[in-house]
């Protein structure tokens, strides 16, 4: 069911990036058009390309960590070799959703928050910066989603099945 989930999640944050990146290439060609074939600069794609490129940035580097395609230091990790590995890499996701907790849910949550209740507009759009802002607490979120997925996965690969097969793995790795 836990798979299920993440799949799901997985597919739509990839149609969310796919149609948030396809808006920008659209909303920035606009820009260019606008500029050198009509000489006359939109006035507000700049903004928009802006906000779009924050939302990207932060709900693909919550694409990243669920794919665990993020940058990792991975050399630490190296040296261990079964259960001893297995905790570490749990270690590394119970730092990574604290993180996403304290930092970009509670931390966005304050921001947008803070942005809506002053009531500040952007200038070109005339739309709240909170709305903007929301995008941290959800990226936290589904970041905190993927860490509680993976380390469920490795508190069940504690359970020896896994680590068979891992270690016929690893065995077959230190042959080559």
């Amino acid at each position: 069911m836990l798979e299920k989930a993440k799949k799901t999640i997985d597919k739509l944050l990839e149609l969310a990036l796919i149609i948030l990146m396809g808006a920008n290439v659209l909303n920035v060609l606009w820009q260019v058009f606008t500029r050198f074939a009509l000489k006359d600069p939109s006035s507000f794609t700049e903004e928009l390309a802006r906000y779009f490129l924050i939302w990207v940035g932060l709900l693909g580097a919550s694409y990243a960590a669920g794919k665990k395609m993020h940058l990792a230091i991975d050399v630490v990790l190296q040296t261990f070799k079964n259960k001893k590995k297995i905790w570490a890499e749990i270690g590394i996701q119970i730092f990574v959703f604290l993180f996403s907790f304290s930092v970009m849910v509670i931390g966005g949550l304050r921001l947008a928050t803070i942005t809506l209740t002053l009531n500040q507009i952007s200038a070109a759009l005339r739309i709240k910066l909170g709305y903007v802002y929301m995008v941290l607490p959800l990226s936290g979120m589904l970041i905190m989603f993927y860490a509680s997925v993976f380390i469920i996965e490795r508190l069940r690969a504690l359970s020896g099945k896994q680590l068979e097969v891992e270690a016929v793995v690893v065995e077959s790795q230190e042959g080559i």
